[in-house]
This record gives C-alpha cells, structure tokens and sequence, in this order.
C-alpha cells in the first residue's frame, strides 16, 4: 500500500483503525511519519475545512507495530471564533502510541506581514547522488521515498558539521499532496546528529513539533522538496534540532524542530 492508500484506508474504516504494513517498518517500529500522518488525518477530519493546520505537537510515546491493527482517536479540545485546539492520539493493543496536540486556525486580517528568508543555494536535483535504498542496511520504509543529499555529510561518518539535509520526494504517484504527505516526507531524514557518529547505532525522535506555512503552496506529486536540518544542541545522549522545508522554487512549506534520542 502507498502512503495515500493507508490514509485513506483509515479515513473509509468506521472503526478509525488502520493496519500498517510491514513495508512501512522502520527497525521494529512503524515508520513515525506515517503514524504522525495517519494521527493528523483522524483531526483533520472533525475540523472545518476553512481552518488549516497552523502546528502540531507529536510525541511518539512508544513503537506502532508493523502487522497489528492501529486505532486512531481524536476530539476537539476547543473550538473558537478562529482556531480549534484538537486532541489526537494512536493506541495498539490498548496503549497509547502516539500523542498528537494541533491547532488550526482561520486567516485573520493583520497588518503584519513578513515574507520568509530566502531558501539557501544548494545543488540542483540532478548534481545530487540519491541515497539507495539497500535491503538489510536501511530502514526497509526508505524504499517508498527518494532521497538525494545536498547538505552535510552521511550518517556514521564522524562528522564536525551542523546542517545536514537535501532534497525528497515520494517515489509512487500520492496524488494530491497535503499536509499528512508533508510529515511523511519530513521524517525520512534520520536525526541530524548521527553523521557525529563513527559506528551505527539506533536514534529516534522523541518529540516532534511542525509549523506548516498557510496557506500551503501547491504541491504535485513528482515535486522535490529541499530540507535542511541544523543541531541546535546536543548531549548526554539527546539531540535538538531545527529544520526547514521548501519548493524547488525557494517558496517556504513548513519549519520543524525535534528532540531526538541517540545510542551512541
């Protein structure tokens, strides 16, 4: 199953209950973007269309199981004049898996306007050497993206830099492209703190919050879209990190930041 069939298998389930392929696994765990984006997909369905996602708050409690059924639950926590605080959350087996706060929220008229710093210069596309996808080496849910380094250097490869990142974009046709295809492609990037490594060892997010530029810029399904990831802070085994997304066109979609744990 493609990323947007599992998003729309949960919305056509009364049950709100997905189960995640095994394809989509990262290490024992099913890959976190796509359970964030399938947690973000049960809220956006109980709120009006006219208030889009301004931020989430994702923290990834324990691992989704690949093979099991997974139940969404969501419910407004406030509804306002302009922005709906919504609740959502992911069990499996009774525990809660992953815990999602999100506002949405309607324009308003302000007379504060101010454009987003331009994108930074990095290789095109086509000078960029794609990360292959290699049975066994990587996470097996990397075969469903493309991923071409621009920025910093790889994983595990004692590195001194801060920045780490490159262009990405779904290798199957998605559709339409929205919010919930954004977290997937978001988190394919491993924690930025890993080229500091000299030896593979495992690191997962911890916390996750994302802010997504409105209105969003149109998106098509073959589009490359650049990201770049810069360490804030690390130490004592935990990672904070900033990072920003943008078109190829340089147009701003979203700014993100996660605390990573790392084993190494």
């Amino acid at each position: 199953m493609t990323f947007a069939e599992l998003l729309s298998a949960l919305a056509d389930s009364p049950r709100q209950e997905v189960t995640i392929p095994a394809h989509w696994a990262q290490g024992r765990a099913a890959y976190g973007g796509l359970v964030a984006a399938l947690v973000y997909q049960g809220m956006r369905a109980l709120v009006p269309a006219d208030r889009p996602v301004r931020s989430l708050a994702i923290t990834f409690v324990g691992p989704v199981a690949p093979g099991e059924p997974m139940q969404v639950e969501a419910q407004v926590l406030r509804e306002g004049k302009a922005v709906t605080q919504m609740l959502g959350m992911a069990r499996q087996n009774g525990q809660i898996m992953c815990i999602v706060q999100g506002s949405f929220g309607a324009s308003r008229e302000s007379v504060v306007s101010l454009p987003s710093e331009p994108a930074p210069q990095v290789k095109p596309v086509s000078d960029c050497i794609e990360m292959p996808y290699v049975e066994g080496l990587n996470p097996v849910f990397l075969q469903h993206f493309a991923v071409r380094w621009a920025v910093g250097d790889l994983p595990f490869t004692n590195s001194k830099k801060r920045e780490m990142g490159g262009w990405m974009r779904f290798r199957e046709d998605e559709g339409s492209i929205h919010e919930a295809h954004i977290l997937g492609l978001v988190d394919v990037w491993p924690p930025a703190v890993l080229p500091h490594l000299k030896h593979r060892a495992p690191a997962s997010s911890l916390t996750w919050t994302i802010e997504f530029v409105q209105p969003q810029p149109e998106l098509g399904n073959t589009d490359w879209l650049l990201y770049r990831a810069s360490i804030d802070h690390a130490r004592d085994g935990y990672g904070h990190t900033s990072a920003m997304v943008w078109r190829e066109d340089g147009t701003l979609v979203a700014i993100s930041r996660q605390t990573v744990t790392v084993f190494g």
